[in-house]
């Protein structure tokens, strides 16, 4: 699944989402930069930025970030115990950075006179 194509149709049908994408990284992680997922109002996702207890902590900040409408940034340093996430220890850094979808303004114009084509264009 194309997710900018999931995108449009959330948009044009008035659903809500949020996307993740993994912005910056430095050292073992368990994805890559540049990794995206969409998380849509219903909780279901689509695409991964890795799995585990990062994706999980996005999962619940995407949610979180569709209800306010604004923007978050997360970072993760993943060389934490070997409780955290059963063992997920890569040694690395990522930046995630989580932005809201939202449905398409749309307008209502009434009458036909001037100005209302004007404000049309």
């Amino acid at each position: 699944m194309d997710l900018f194509e999931e995108i449009v149709h959330m948009r044009k049908v008035g659903l809500r989402g949020a996307l993740a994408t993994i912005v910056h990284t430095n050292g073992s992680i368990p994805s890559y930069e540049s990794s995206r997922m969409l998380v849509r109002e219903d909780g279901s996702i689509a695409g991964t930025i890795g799995g585990g207890c990062v994706e999980a902590d996005v999962w619940a900040a995407a949610r979180e970030v569709m209800s306010k409408e604004t923007p978050r940034k997360m970072v993760f340093q993943l060389n934490n115990e070997a409780s955290y996430d059963s063992g997920l220890i890569c040694g690395g850094t990522l930046e995630v950075f989580v932005e809201p979808i939202l449905p398409q303004p749309v307008a209502y114009i009434f009458g036909g006179g001037h100005i209302s084509m004007a404000l049309a264009r």
